[in-house]
């Protein structure tokens, strides 16, 4: 048994394998992530433009949706178009170059991407979907010093469904360069936390869980994923009813951050869950209530 391995659309020289692949499996996680980060990088924003460091950040897709007054939906439509497939990349380049710079938010969060993919970052960076991109690979090595220096003025530092791509040897190398260290992530919930929220706690950070409401990223490739995921989930003792029983990936949400911020202004206070699945399999509601969990060591996790 295995998760499905999709490495192949992340190294095209344009986005365009990627959105067609994902979107088969009604990939929606750049909505809520989009959604959340945005959120949080304005509650954190230590001037009038908020500065966001994403990681595995591939084509720059968390930004697409930070930076810009598009819903996800348009964005895999632009990519999906039947006219788009005919054209070679560098004319897909131009006409991004174009799209993304007439529905850019007025004073946008600044977005750096990190991603291992050069290809991805580069056209994520000409297409002026990011606003600067490094494609280095932080499992084997510290970060160039430019990425250093944009990840010690980051107000954020994001990750969606990257965590098991990269682990705590990446996240203890970023949050070394932090000035002001916060961590949000969407991590898929088989994949085990623990060592995450210990490399926070290496930092003197404290990790918050969203409980009680999920995100859900795509509906699983085929029955051998399927059979993979429960099997991690059974072995790390989570429930599935309502969320992976239904066919989908699901996410929780993390946020790693100074004790003393927590105190202040708890995660419940700083977001609304829009598209969250509850534990009854319902979507997310302004009435609903939000528990929170707060973590200083791993162990404590499930």
């Amino acid at each position: 048994m295995a998760k499905a391995d999709f490495d192949e659309i992340y190294t095209s020289p344009d986005p365009r394998r990627y959105y067609s692949t994902l979107s088969e499996h009604d990939y929606q996680i750049p909505a809520h992530s989009g959604a959340v980060f945005g959120q949080l990088a304005d509650a954190f924003a230590a001037g009038p433009n908020s500065r966001v460091v994403d990681l595995c950040c591939s084509y720059g897709v968390n930004a697409t949706v930070l930076k810009h007054d598009l819903e996800f939906d348009e964005i895999i439509r632009h990519y999906c178009d039947p006219p788009v497939d005919d054209l070679e990349s560098a004319e897909l380049l131009a006409l991004d170059q174009e799209w993304y710079a007439t529905h850019r938010r007025v004073d946008p969060t600044r977005v750096s991407g990190v991603d291992s993919s050069a290809p991805a970052i580069s056209y994520a960076t000409a297409a002026g979907i990011l606003d600067a991109g490094f494609a280095e690979d932080l499992e084997g090595s510290d970060p160039s010093p430019a990425l250093a220096r944009e990840l010690r003025d980051a107000d954020l530092i994001t990750v969606s469904g990257g965590i098991g791509y990269i682990t705590d040897r990446t996240i203890d190398r970023v949050l070394r360069c932090a000035r002001s260290p916060r961590l949000a992530v969407l991590c898929l919930r088989w994949v085990d936390f623990a060592p995450i929220v210990d490399a926070g706690a290496a930092h003197g950070l404290v990790t918050e869980r969203l409980d009680e409401a999920t995100f859900p990223q795509r509906r699983f490739a085929d029955t051998e994923e399927r059979l993979y995921v429960q099997h991690e989930l059974d072995r790390l003792g989570v429930g599935q009813k309502g969320r992976e029983e239904d066919g989908y990936h699901h996410t929780d949400l993390y946020l790693l951050r100074p004790e003393q911020e927590v105190l202040a202004r708890p995660l419940d206070a700083l977001i609304e869950p829009a598209g969250a699945i509850d534990d009854a399999g319902n979507r997310w509601s302004k009435t609903d209530e939000v528990d929170v969990s707060v973590f200083t060591s791993g162990q404590g996790l499930r």
